[in-house]
Parts: structure tokens; sequence; C-alpha cells
């Protein structure tokens, strides 16, 4: 961390503890993630191999770990003129230093009589949750090289527990260089649309794909991902694809993070937004939240997201073009899982259960376990599917699938 710097580089390895979940971390014993995270000023971005990749949508989240830090929340609160105010818990008097770090949080700092942060409060814009409490406790001071720094770091989100970290060590001043690269200084959202079929395109280029569905008077998006940068983005194409047809639905895959962080975006946008019904209880709630912190394109529109619940089998007509919604069964990846099917063109658009690799990549030697499920799903639904149109990665042939998994043609 490096504070006159505003910047931050993490290092870590994460290995899946658990058998259901998303995420990009490999799948129960098979491997760990590991990732270089960096941030400068407004600029985030992390490391694939030597190669630097934006990552804005993880910017605020970054911003709020440098300047919630056990000495960085000093600065941060000195910079922006903190008040003070002291309170009394369990006996003991702190002092509850509240300060505003403008489009990043709202934070106070509990100090104590040694001058030792002990916890911090700080609400933060989320794409998806809206302003979010996140609490992070500091306990077990040592002193490493004539600094004090926590032992322990524990901190949640919107009261679930997020990160439990013991610290080993501490070095002070170390040598710190993390500017910001020419490439991550001047990205933009980019969306680069192909034809799939008559009517239907697959619109690329970043990690997270989308799909645009032309109907008689209105337009169908599946998946609107990641965060207001990236959604707008991909409805600016649509509305450019098919002009002069209102964006009527947005379809959402499932309800993790990734996938669901441009709902926010459809609603601004007026689209009715199509979820998992178990997971429509949650979008409820965490959609009539509002960023105010920093606010997004749904604040500032004075809307609030119309949401409807699907299961099992929805299917969207027009009299000519069908849209078909199924539901996956049995994935370790998520509940309320689904994919989208399009019978006329035989299309099927999903995401995270099969990610295509790089062309004629050979097969891992285990199959993997969501990709397996995918073509089990395929067969149990009976869909007849030509290609497959991935919300990361190429368009591939249903062959592909069969191809990884080991399934014979």
């Amino acid at each position: 961390m490096d504070y006159p710097g505003a910047a931050m580089r993490e290092d870590s390895a994460r290995a899946r503890s658990e058998v259901n979940g998303g995420g990009a971390v490999p799948l129960m014993g098979t491997g760990e993630q590991r990732i270089s995270a960096f941030l400068n000023g407004t600029y985030a971005w992390n490391m694939a191999g030597q190669t630097p990749v934006a990552a804005p949508v993880a910017l605020e989240t970054r911003q709020h770990d440098l300047w919630t830090s056990p000495h960085g929340v000093l600065v941060a609160a000195r910079r922006n003129k903190a008040t003070v105010e002291f309170k009394t818990e369990a006996g003991k008097s702190l002092a509850a230093v509240s300060f505003t770090e403008p489009g990043v949080m709202a934070a106070v700092a509990y100090i104590n009589g040694d001058g030792l942060v002990e916890r911090v409060e700080a609400r933060i814009p989320h794409p998806v949750t809206g302003d979010t409490l996140v609490v992070t406790r500091y306990t077990d001071y040592r002193a490493h090289g004539g600094a004090m720094f926590p032992a322990r770091i524990v901190q949640s989100h919107f009261g679930q527990p997020t990160l439990d970290i013991e610290v080993k060590e501490v070095e002070i001043n170390p040598a710190a260089g993390f500017a910001a690269p020419d490439a991550v200084r001047a990205f933009a959202e980019k969306v680069v649309s192909t034809q799939a079929a008559e009517g239907v395109w697959f619109l690329a280029g970043g990690s997270h794909n989308s799909v645009v569905i032309e109907m008689k008077d209105h337009v169908v998006v599946v998946e609107t991902p990641l965060y207001d940068g990236r959604s707008a983005a991909v409805l600016a194409e649509a509305r450019r694809l098919v002009p002069g047809k209102p964006i009527r639905t947005v379809i959402n895959s499932h309800h993790h993070f990734d996938h669901s962080g441009g709902l926010r975006t459809a609603a601004a946008e007026g689209a009715q937004l199509m979820v998992a019904a178990a997971a429509k209880p949650f979008f409820e709630k965490t959609l009539a939240n509002p960023n105010r912190i920093k606010p997004d394109l749904l604040a500032k529109s004075g809307k609030r997201a119309r949401i409807v619940g699907y299961s099992g089998k929805t299917v969207l007509s027009d009299g000519s073009r069908q849209v078909e919604v199924h539901a996956i069964e049995s994935s370790v990846h998520a509940k309320g899982f689904n994919l989208v099917y399009l019978p006329k063109e035989r299309l099927l658009i999903e995401a995270d259960a099969f990610t295509p690799g790089a062309p004629d990549a050979a097969p891992p030697a285990k199959p993997n376990a969501n990709n397996v499920n995918l073509a089990e799903n395929i067969d149990r639904l009976k869909l007849s599917v030509d290609r497959i149109l991935p919300l990361h990665g190429r368009i591939v042939p249903l062959t592909e699938l069969h191809r990884v998994i080991g399934r014979k043609a």
C-alpha cells in the first residue's frame, strides 16, 4: 500500500473450500486461482501474465481497501477534514472519526486511547447491492519496525463474513512503483457484434458477452453484466443494431454479481428484468437500495426496477420467434441457474456452465463438472442445438462441448 501515491498491489492465491459456488476459483480439488490486482488513483487493473487488463468494476472496492486500512484511513480522514465524536463502547472511550471520500465511501473509523484503529464502518457503492455497509475490524496489534499493525483483520459485507486474515509479517516502507499502464489509462468499453442468425447478435469485446434478440415490436437482451460502464455500452449497441424498437426485456442468467451487475443499467433503460424466481426477493431488496455515494444510471433516472421471476421453462414469443428460458438443474455453480434457447435458430445461450477454450486446445484429463452438467441438461431438455453462444468466450458448435467432456459423436 502506497498512501502518497494512492496505489496498492495485492497478490493472492485462492482455492475453493466448498463444492458449490461460482467465481473464477477452480472447482473443488482442481487447483487455485492466482491473481495480481493493482490500484493507482482512479485506475484498477489485473495482470494476466505480462498483460495488464483493466478492471474498472473493481475500482471502488480497491479504493475502499486502501483508504480503510489501519493507516490509510487516517490519511483519508485528514485529507477529507474528518469530524470527531467521542463514544463509549463496553466501558471504553473511542474516537469516532467520520469523513467522506468523494465517490468512494462514507466512513467512520473508531480509534482507541492508544491511537490504534479498532474498526472502520464504510458505505461503498456496489453495482448490485447499492450503497453497501462494509465493516472491518482490526485486533491484536503488534510492533513491526517501529509501526503498529494488527495481526487479525476480519471483514463483513452487508452483515455477511467475507474476509478473515491472520497477518504473519509486515514490511515498512518497501519500494513501491504501481504506475497505471498506458493500456489501462486508455481503456474504454468495446462492444463487438456478430450476427449469429437473422435478428440475433452476439455481443463480445470484453470479458463478458451478451446477446441481442429482435422481436416484432421490441428487443430482448440476454445478460447485462458487470456494471454501468459495460452494460450501457451493450444497450447502446442493441439500440444501434435494432433502431426504433424499445429494449423491453433483459434476461439474467443467474444472480452472481458479475452477471447481474448491469441489471440497474437495464432498469434505468426502462426494461423489465427477468430473473430466476429463487433470486427475485434478493433483487427486489437490493435493487431498491440506491447508490447515493456514487449515483449510477438507475439513481439518476429516477426509475424503479421492474422484476419478474421465472422458473422451470418460460417462453417468450411474438408469434414468429420463440425464446425459451430453461433451468439448469443439479449444477454446483449456482441455484437459480438458467440457459436461453432459440429453437428455430438452434442456438443455446449460457453463462459459466461452459466457457470454450482456445481453438483445438487439448481437452482436460478430467472433464469439468460444469461442462458435463450442461451436456446432461441439454439431453434432459431434448434441445436440438447447433451452436453455443457462451457469455464468456467464443461461439462454438455443440460438438466442441462434447469434445472437451470426452463424449463421442
